[in-house]
């Protein structure tokens, strides 16, 4: 026995005398150094999602914004402290780390594919194309939380680990651009990501709609500062095909179980926490119009039969004021980014401001209520009901209040979407509560830049925010939103 271990010894030291390179001990030969495209596009659609929709309030503020719901027991982000808790740094880093970083390696993984034959090129194309789109929407979110962000030098983070922040309306024009081509290059009778899609399921003409649709916000996002360039957009983004039903809505549904539960699932039920009640601003306004959706959105408050908001910016009693319809929260309910309610008020915008869309304002008002009703399950007599009411028939001599405060109904459950609805037509009217951090007198219109941005990349920050009229506050406004 002994001698078989000394030859042993021998050969293997012969044999790591024999060679200086010693490298390969560095390899990892159980933890992987590539991976698929396909993986990091569904990462990175999955981070997307959950980071519009959840309800955690170190993430995702938008609803207490918009006065969809107020708090309980901590008001601190309904009175507009954005500070204790990082949100800003929270948005901006899920963003471009987890959402952005993917999609670009993703897209790089793709640039590297060799395909044969004519139809899995045109699948890698569409594979390309979409990520494009994913990647516009959501540079497109960034400006419209934080105005001027990173953009021609973001994502670079070994040639440029501080990058400038760019113009933000130059980021929209280009996004615009980007996302005119990405629709153009879809070819819709091939196929793309599969199952790897967890929004369409590959489904490019689906993509196509979408990807016009968003073209559709962001040139009536920017109508009130360029009239000419904006209504060019929408008309060519109509053009292209817009959504047309409620079967475009850009939905990721959700699975049974954590961790790909709804975000509103896990925040609110599997945590147990009692957080949230909705609030009287949102609740007064469809109890004076006895809109049929309020069974919908929301339950009557404990022991009652009627619905009753808690006080805005305050913390309220859970016990006394209409709760979260256990429908939105349920695990499998589906998080929406964007979807056909959203484009038919956008269209009934455009058309009140006199861009030819095809169709009336009145038209396209009255279809996205009616999609609207339809996507929560109210009959068609309630609807036409609805629809007859004098303070909801379209008014086009006060179109910005008609289309907004019905849009803020309509995208209830949205509140990033509902958020630039209303800085954009500045209705309905929302009043910043009584009592409010450092005594901001308005309700946000943008978020300010991320502590952590602002001492790693301070030079840059600094330069951006002295370009932002009024400075880096809550209250100061983003390029588009001008009145």
């Amino acid at each position: 026995m002994k001698k078989i271990l000394l030859l042993i010894s021998f050969i293997t030291l012969s044999v790591v005398s024999c060679s200086d390179d010693i490298t390969g001990l560095n390899a990892d030969t159980k933890n992987p150094t590539t991976t698929k495209p396909e993986y990091l596009f569904t990462n990175a659609q999955k981070t997307l999602v959950d980071q519009m929709v959840n309800a955690s309030v170190n993430r995702n503020v938008f609803r207490l914004f918009t006065q969809y719901w107020a708090e309980t027991t901590y008001p601190d982000e309904s009175q507009y402290n954005l500070t204790t808790r990082p949100i800003p740094d929270t948005h901006f880093t899920t963003l471009y780390r987890d959402v952005l970083r993917d999609l670009k390696e993703s897209k790089t993984a793709l640039n590297k594919e060799v395909v044969a034959g004519a139809e899995e090129t045109e699948v890698l194309n569409n594979k390309k194309a979409i990520v494009d789109i994913m990647s516009a929407y959501t540079f497109s979110v960034l400006v419209d939380t934080f105005g001027d962000v990173p953009y021609t030098e973001a994502l670079d983070i070994e040639g440029k680990p501080l990058p400038k922040y760019d113009d933000a309306q130059t980021i929209y024009k280009d996004l615009i651009s980007k996302l005119t081509v990405a629709s153009a290059s879809l070819n819709s009778s091939a196929g793309s990501f599969g199952s790897a899609d967890l929004i369409y399921a590959g489904n490019t003409a689906k993509w196509k709609k979408f990807a016009n649709s968003l073209r559709l916000r962001l040139a009536v996002n920017m109508h009130d500062v360029d009239a000419a360039y904006a209504a060019t957009q929408i008309s060519a983004a109509v053009s292209a095909g817009v959504m047309s039903n409620n079967s475009d809505d850009a939905n990721l549904v959700y699975l049974g179980a954590e961790p790909n539960a709804n975000p509103l699932y896990v925040d609110i039920v599997a945590s147990g926490r009692n957080d949230f009640v909705i609030a009287d601003t949102f609740v007064n306004k469809l109890n004076s119009l006895t809109d049929p959706r309020r069974a919908k959105y929301f339950t009557f408050a404990p022991g009652t039969t009627n619905y009753i908001g808690g006080i805005y910016g305050s913390s309220n009693s859970y016990t006394n004021f209409s709760h979260i319809n256990e429908t939105i929260v349920q695990p499998t309910f589906p998080g929406t980014i964007f979807d056909f309610v959203e484009t038919e008020f956008l269209l009934a915008e455009a058309a009140a401001r006199g861009v030819a869309v095809g169709g009336t304002a009145t038209i396209h008002y009255n279809t996205a209520i009616t999609a609207s009703m339809e996507r929560w399950g109210v009959d068609a007599a309630n609807i036409a009901t609805y629809l007859a009411q004098p303070s909801v028939v379209y008014n086009a001599a006060n179109w910005k209040k008609s289309i907004g405060e019905q849009a803020w109904i309509g995208l209830y459950n949205r509140g990033f979407e509902a958020w630039i609805s209303w800085r954009r037509l500045d209705f309905p009217v929302l009043v910043a509560p009584a009592s409010t951090y450092n005594d901001i007198t308005k309700v946000p219109t943008r978020y300010t830049y991320p502590a952590g941005e602002q001492t790693v990349n301070a030079a840059n920050v600094t330069a951006a925010s002295a370009l932002i009229n009024g400075g880096d506050l809550l209250t100061t406004k983003i390029f588009w939103d001008k009145f």
